[in-house]
């Protein structure tokens, strides 16, 4: 996108005072362009689903019936987003689902404009790196952080995930990467069918499945993985499949 071109943007909020707050902070910045103010996430929902699109979308988090990160979550393609809530608890959610910003209740101009600069940045970075037509990366790999560093994992290689607390073990055949995320969020946005839930605590790659006996997962390097009775029926349908 040009730099002299405005961002499209999306408000889906249910606070009125909100709504006209971002309207108005909208209005007095030249480099965006409000293309609609929606009161829920139904609506917002409703919105791309019928093929809408917008460079920026800002979400409250808490709303009736489908909540902000909901409606985030079951967005197959989100534009850049950021978050505004009344409350700071929603921090790892919002890390999680790699939103551009947080901002929290009541916000100023000034911090309005800074979650934009960065948005630009970033809608900036996306243009260019589609102009250079850098390679993608292959189907199969993932970046994930572990340790505040981005690492990159080969997701053919990978047994199954395990929940530990607030965080997530992903265990390969040589190594285990400890990742900040809970096993439900984690299992939301990996991109990949043959990775099913089998266990509260585990997600299994079936593909590295070499026997099931005793509802236990029998994997290569001599691991068992349990599936349990609320899971069985998804995963024998997965099975049958491949």
């Amino acid at each position: 996108m040009p730099a002299t071109s405005a961002l499209s943007c999306l408000i889906v909020d249910d606070d009125p005072i909100n709504r006209l707050t971002l309207e108005h902070y909208i209005s007095l910045t030249d480099s965006l362009s409000l293309t609609a103010s929606l009161t829920d996430g139904l609506e917002g929902l409703t919105f791309f689903r019928n093929g809408n699109q917008v460079d920026i979308l800002f979400l409250d988090v808490q709303m009736p019936q489908l909540s902000g990160l909901e409606l985030l979550r079951v967005l197959p393609n989100p534009p850049l987003v950021i978050l505004t809530t009344a409350h700071e608890d929603f921090a790892v959610d919002a890390f999680n689902l790699q939103v551009t910003d947080y901002l929290v209740k009541p916000f100023d101009y000034a911090r309005f404009s800074r979650a934009v600069q960065r948005a630009q940045q970033q809608a900036g970075a996306l243009t260019h790196a589609t102009a250079t037509q850098a390679p993608a990366l292959p189907d199969s790999d993932l970046f994930v952080k572990v340790n505040n560093k981005m690492v990159r994992i080969n997701f053919d290689d990978v047994l199954y995930v395990e929940a530990l607390s607030d965080y997530v073990i992903i265990v390969t055949d040589k190594q285990k990467h400890i990742v900040y995320t809970t096993l439900k969020a984690f299992v939301e946005r990996l991109p990949f069918d043959h990775f099913v839930r089998v266990h509260r605590s585990y997600i299994l790659n079936l593909r590295r499945v070499e026997a099931i006996e005793n509802n236990m997962a029998l994997m290569p390097s001599g691991q068992e993985v349990p599936i349990s009775k609320s899971y069985q029926d998804i995963v024998f349908r997965k099975i049958n499949r491949i």
